[in-house]
């Protein structure tokens, strides 16, 4: 693994209590976040979106319990809008064993929706252990994000699954520290042109001209999008992108279209400062988001810029975790900053974001079937990207364990170069429907690749 940049952040966030948990290893002196009372609350200054976090106090029963209450949450309330919802709390390495339910009500409007539950187990999606960003001491276990759309209300409820042979006697059934994390991913950015120049008026911060320049091999200084090539122009790119790597046969698909982070609105400024590579790309892990599925396609930047959010301020995370996303449409989006075509490294699948990509699908798939745009595009993204590194769609390699709950850390396990999230940890992504058509995306792959 290697670090390319200095480490600087921009977040300043304004608390009573308890202080805000966000991007890893910063050089601004932060603590971890305190074990919060009820009257505690944090909120981030609306700049580029924002996030409210309200903590979680106990909805019945006797109330002297406190944090070790089994039933947590917010009675109705009216809030600042925001549009996509999640409970975080202070240790990753615990679980929330129970369940979690979110109302919301639309702004300007009086009809509250019908309880939506929130997966709850998301800790799979993460850092390996022994990294840099793993071990930051920031880190904070967090349910997946739910997308709910634009809302001024919210009301939330923690069941605990209890257990009284695994709970003792006053301790707490559910993890310490819950808040509930209202993100508001701002206004869609304006159409913008060429950057300009450092010094100049409204000229970019130094870590947007930092992400600009990793595609800039691809597509013009600081553009929205990176243009699909056709397979001549994609041919004629590849020795120049496999970086010395030995040019064999071009096994590789068309260069896809690629919306870049300025394409979707990032904030650089809000992540940590810099760019984590891996050796190279073997495998694709392919995941869904656990968001739930009623958003637009016009609404996929929005709804990735509050991932983003909610990897970064409300989880702890460096940036976000995917290196790629894809919309129900079939738009591919560019993830964690670093570069479309170099090998960066993700927090997607916990004990194997090693020398592998994570592609996520905006949505849920347990019971909802993916669009069939959405699996194309995972073969066409998949394609281009391992055909960089040689890697053969319909194949296996072998991957170290960085450690999880399938494999013990440092085993060596055979896995097919595209895979599930579910093939590397125990857990239900991508959802049963989207995982059932990865065969066919693995072979549409090889067939881009002309294999």
């Amino acid at each position: 693994m290697s670090t390319i940049g200095g480490m600087h952040h921009g977040i300043l966030a304004s608390s009573v209590g308890v202080t805000c948990a966000a991007a890893l290893t910063l050089p601004l002196a932060l603590s971890t976040p305190a074990q919060a009372g009820p009257q505690a609350s944090r909120t981030e200054p609306a700049v580029t979106g924002s996030t409210q976090s309200l903590p979680l106090v106990p909805l019945s029963g006797d109330r002297s319990l406190g944090p070790a209450a089994p039933e947590q949450g917010l009675g109705r309330r009216s809030v600042r809008s925001f549009s996509l919802v999640g409970v975080v709390w202070d240790d990753p390495d615990t679980e929330l064993r129970g369940r979690v339910q979110v109302r919301t009500r639309a702004t300007g409007g009086n009809r509250w929706s019908g309880w939506q539950d929130i997966e709850t187990h998301n800790h799979e999606h993460a850092a390996d252990p022994d990294t840099a960003e793993g071990g930051s001491g920031r880190v904070r276990g967090s349910t997946a994000p739910l997308w709910v759309g634009d809302s001024d209300g919210v009301e939330v409820r923690v069941q605990a699954q209890v257990d009284e042979r695994a709970t003792a006697p006053g301790e707490s059934p559910l993890p310490r520290g819950m808040h509930l994390e209202l993100v508001d991913p701002g206004a869609e950015p304006a159409p913008r042109g060429a950057p300009t120049g450092v010094g100049s008026a409204g000229a970019e911060s130094a870590e947007t001209y930092a992400t600009f320049a990793t595609n800039a091999d691809l597509a013009p200084f600081g553009a929205t999008e990176i243009p699909a090539l056709s397979r001549a122009e994609t041919e004629r790119e590849l020795p120049a992108l496999r970086s010395g790597a030995p040019l064999v046969e071009p096994y590789i698909g068309e260069r896809p279209r690629i919306v870049t982070r300025r394409g979707w609105g990032a904030d650089e400024n809000l992540r940590e400062g810099g760019f984590v590579y891996t050796k190279k790309v073997k495998a694709a892990f392919v995941h869904h988001t656990a968001s739930g599925n009623n958003y637009l396609c016009s609404q996929a930047p929005s709804l990735i810029r509050s991932i983003y959010r909610y990897h970064v301020v409300s989880s702890g995370w460096r940036d976000i975790g995917y290196n790629f996303l894809v919309d129900k449409c079939g738009n591919i989006y560019e993830g964690r900053a670093g570069g479309v075509a170099k090998p960066v490294m993700g927090a997607h699948t916990l004990g194997f974001n090693d020398d592998t990509m994570g592609i996520a699908v905006l949505g849920s798939y347990g019971k909802t079937k993916p669009a069939a745009a959405a699996v194309t595009a995972i073969a066409r993204l998949t394609a281009w990207k391992l055909g960089l590194s040689g890697a053969d769609p319909r194949g296996k390699t072998y991957l170290k364990s960085g450690g999880g709950n399938l494999y013990r850390k440092g085993k060596n396990v055979r896995l097919n170069v595209i895979s599930g999230h579910r093939d590397g940890f125990a857990t239900e992504c991508p959802g049963s429907l989207l995982y059932g058509k990865l065969g066919s995306a693995r072979t549409a792959a090889a067939r881009y690749q002309g294999r």
